[in-house]
């Protein structure tokens, strides 16, 4: 993706990963920021558009991130999309937030008969090796972009406390898929609940992610835009719009095979990640002491070991179509 202001870099696949050396490459001291990163609260972040994103993206996050691509891929069947698209018909594919680019990897080595994966994020994670059609760049969905061509399919996952203006976003999505071509989000709400009412409004999990919400919402991103995405798509001018929800548990309650895989792992993402959660948004927004904020995580793996509330995210999948030029 190329932006309208340049600052766009291109990771370059070979044994040494360097930056790419095209007209698109950005001036040395951009590609010296982006790998410059920051570090605080005992976590390493992005440097290139400072503050955008408020989780880190060390080694630690990076596998919580692995995690979730999985967890996500099993909840869906074994699938990576849900979208009609035949990818090994040539599409070009365009994957916004890619992070540790596992799914890009996988869409790659699933369908090599597509004919390009564009995988961008602000931080330049992803692995050296990766399959020939898959490429990533380190880019800002938020800024203006001037794409080279329009994309067959558009997927967008778990960019929740990501975005400042998601309608704009949606927008730009639209003006650079292909008539015909199709847009995929996959995004959890982010309010938890319980089915069986053992889940307290004084538990851990639900005061984190409270208090998530809360911090999120302060600074313009908020962290639960999957309910509002199927009015997004549509005011953008989408049609054969299809909504999907799963419930994905926390923890190993559930009876489902499938369910209990995912929850378990679900429960591990909350143990491994929590400190990740909250480091950033409930020190440096909403201004928490860190005994308080170590008190907090300390409860949330408490309360995950434990198992005793059945806490529950939807997750959903919203899919829409640009209108093929014929019918306009």
């Amino acid at each position: 993706m190329h932006q309208n202001d340049g600052e766009h870099v291109e990771v370059d696949h070979d044994l040494n990963s360097t930056f790419g050396s095209g007209a698109s490459t950005p001036s040395t001291s951009i590609s010296s920021s982006v790998l410059n990163y920051e570090w605080k609260h005992g976590r390493r972040y992005h440097s290139y558009q400072s503050g955008a994103y408020n989780f880190p993206n060390d080694d630690r996050e990076q596998d919580r991130l692995d995690l979730i691509h999985y967890v996500f891929y099993r909840l869906m069947g074994d699938r990576l999309f849900l979208a009609p698209i035949q990818p090994n018909d040539g599409l070009r594919v365009l994957d916004l937030g890619t992070g540790t680019g596992m799914w890009a990897v996988h869409l790659g080595d699933e369908y090599p008969g597509t004919a390009q994966i564009v995988g961008n994020d602000l931080s330049p994670i992803q692995p050296q090796w990766c399959p020939p059609n898959v490429k990533f760049v380190v880019d800002d969905i938020e800024l203006d972009w001037t794409d080279p061509e329009p994309y067959d399919y558009i997927h967008c996952r778990y960019m929740a406390g990501a975005i400042k203006d998601w309608p704009r976003l949606v927008k730009q999505i639209y003006d650079n898929l292909k008539p015909g071509g199709w847009v995929e989000f996959q995004e959890t709400s982010n309010t938890l609940y319980s089915q069986d009412d053992t889940l307290k409004p004084d538990n851990a999990m639900v005061k984190m992610m409270e208090g998530l919400i809360e911090a999120c919402s302060r600074i313009g991103r908020t962290l639960d835009p999957a309910p509002s995405m199927e009015g997004w798509v549509k005011d953008a001018g989408f049609e054969s719009i299809k909504v999907e929800t799963k419930r994905l548990p926390i923890g190993s309650w559930p009876r489902d095979a499938r369910l209990k895989e995912c929850g378990t792992l679900m429960g591990v993402n909350f143990v491994e990640g929590v400190e990740a959660f909250t480091a950033a948004l409930f020190r440096d927004v909403l201004g928490w002491p860190q005994e308080e904020v170590s008190a907090l995580n300390a409860n949330v793996k408490s309360v995950v070991r434990k198992g005793d509330a059945h806490a529950i995210f939807d997750f959903h999948i919203i899919i829409g179509q640009k209108p093929p030029e014929e019918s306009k």
